[in-house]
């Protein structure tokens, strides 16, 4: 397989999981809630991750040096505050960061053929080439007929679609001739017959019907669907495979496109291992197996995952050296002795535009300028479900402006369950959607295992509520983040709710 075929199949894979937006799955589970034992041990897992900067635990022994690798680009065990630091921004406010700087250049132009359009987005309307359809053709297999019954007909003689020559131009009145589907009907056809309606007298040479004939019937006219330079679908239209289909139908060999934007992912941290079981203080690397697929669905062209460790100098190097359009790391943001993104960003005069933002789990979370006309940088941090917020909060506000797609529409959902929220913050928790019960009012129910570290909860989910500060009692509305997927079994009780 070549590397092109393997980068469409991945789009189509990613694509597969790409539906179900906005639909209620399964059946109810109103009274679905975190038990007590639950909230008290999910609001010690966000107080755990918040004073670790919502990083996984480095494997650190003590009496050992907090950097085993010192540059000069490592944080000191005892960093001095800076002067002025910049507030963490409000979770609303920090999206719209990430937005607007993802729509901040002029977006590239390609255009690709139908085979490798799949899954880019369309960089301008698409308008139709010509009429659809082109002429007047048949809807049914049947008789072209002109004028009343009953009708004499020529044995032998049939329009097929696609045939070049008719045999017949024109239909006289009190005529017919056999027709396929598709294929062009004759000037003056008053209907088309299906065949199943027909009835023929092969003795005397007539066709005659056994249901009313309405003029126009089962006859597709030219341009029933579209005229030439009418719009069909919008600039921002993610190219589906039915998009695809109509690009075709209306004439389109090629489609201009914005390119899919290239993401580099950089997997920091020593104590993650890329196989087998956790040991001895080691942890599996959740992150890397899961940005790559997360990162496509929300249409980038992504390489696979790089593994920096806790290295100041091979996180400098790999930023300098990506011609990515974004570069995503995971962990190292906060002020640890190992947490080098601030430090190497500061070194390469890195401008930053989120610095932390008021949102739990996942507030170390950045978004960098590298240069003026640079690459971005998301820095997520460690821990998985931090990450996921830190995607759903920077990068995928951004990628929608560097890829050209629209915004995700924001809408709300009545909540069955009081969700606990942090006391100044806004909290993101995974939710599943749910069939109101009886003429019950759809709704989504809370998901347990929410804490910083976990990615049960997410697994099950199809979006995250956004709980305010304080949270919310149960019937509330709130605001909806749809994941770019439907799981692919409708969780409706057991150990997720």
């Amino acid at each position: 397989m070549t590397r092109d075929d393997a980068e469409e199949l991945a789009v189509e894979q990613a694509l597969a999981l790409v539906g179900g937006r906005n639909q209620m799955r399964g059946r109810a589970n109103d009274q679905a809630r975190d038990r007590p034992d639950d909230q008290a041990r999910d609001r010690a897992d966000d107080r755990t991750g918040d004073q670790a900067g919502d990083q996984m635990p480095h494997n650190q022994n003590p009496g050992e040096p907090a950097d085993p690798h010192p540059t000069p680009y490592a944080t000191p065990a005892s960093p001095s505050p800076p002067d002025s630091p910049a507030p963490a921004l409000p979770w609303d406010r920090a999206r719209a960061v990430a937005a607007r700087a993802g729509r901040g250049g002029p977006l590239a132009v390609v255009r690709l053929p139908l085979d490798r359009a799949l899954g880019h987005v369309l960089a301008e309307p698409l308008a139709a080439l010509t009429d659809l359809p082109s002429f007047d053709t048949s809807a049914m297999d049947g008789w072209a007929v002109a004028g009343p019954g009953p009708w004499t007909y020529e044995e032998g003689v049939s329009l097929l679609a696609g045939v070049g020559e008719s045999p017949t131009d024109r239909l006289p009145d009190g005529t017919a001739v056999r027709i396929a589907t598709g294929a062009r009907t004759p000037a003056d056809t008053t209907a088309v017959i299906r065949s199943e309606h027909a009835h023929v007298d092969e003795a005397r040479g007539l066709l005659s019907t056994r249901r009313p004939v309405v003029t126009g019937q089962d006859i597709r006219p030219r341009g029933q669907e579209c005229r030439s330079g009418d719009q069909l679908v919008p600039a921002g239209t993610v190219v589906t495979p039915a998009v695809l289909g109509l690009a075709a139908a209306a004439g389109y060999d090629a489609l201009p496109a914005v390119p899919r934007p290239r993401v580099d992912v950089l997997v920091l941290g020593d104590e993650l291992l890329a196989a087998g079981l956790p040991h001895d203080g080691l942890i599996r690397d959740a992150l890397g197996p899961m940005l790559g697929p997360w990162l496509r669905a929300l249409g980038a062209e992504v390489s696979g995952p790089r593994r920096l460790g806790d290295d100041a100098e091979a996180l400098r190097e790999a930023l300098t050296s990506s011609d990515a359009d974004l570069i995503v790391t995971t962990g190292g943001t906060a002020s640890g002795p190992v947490d080098h993104v601030h430090p190497v960003l500061a070194a390469l005069g890195a401008e930053l535009l989120v610095d932390g933002v008021t949102v739990r789990p996942g507030h170390p979370m950045l978004m960098a300028r590298l240069a003026p006309d640079g690459p971005h940088l998301v820095g997520l941090p460690g821990n998985p479900l931090a990450a996921v917020s830190g995607l759903l909060t920077l990068a995928e506000p951004l990628l929608a402006g560097l890829a050209g797609r629209p915004a995700q529409d924001a809408y709300r959902a009545l909540v069955h369950a009081d969700v606990p929220g942090h006391p100044h913050d806004t909290r993101l928790v995974p939710v599943v959607h749910r069939a109101g019960r009886a003429g019950g009012r759809d709704h989504v129910a809370p998901l347990r295992y929410n804490g910083p570290a976990m990615l049960r909860g997410i697994a099950g989910a199809d979006g995250l509520a956004v709980v305010p500060a304080g949270g919310v009692r149960s019937g509330t509305e709130v605001e909806i983040l749809d994941l770019p997927w439907a799981p692919a079994t409708p969780w409706t009780e057991g150990c997720f709710t």
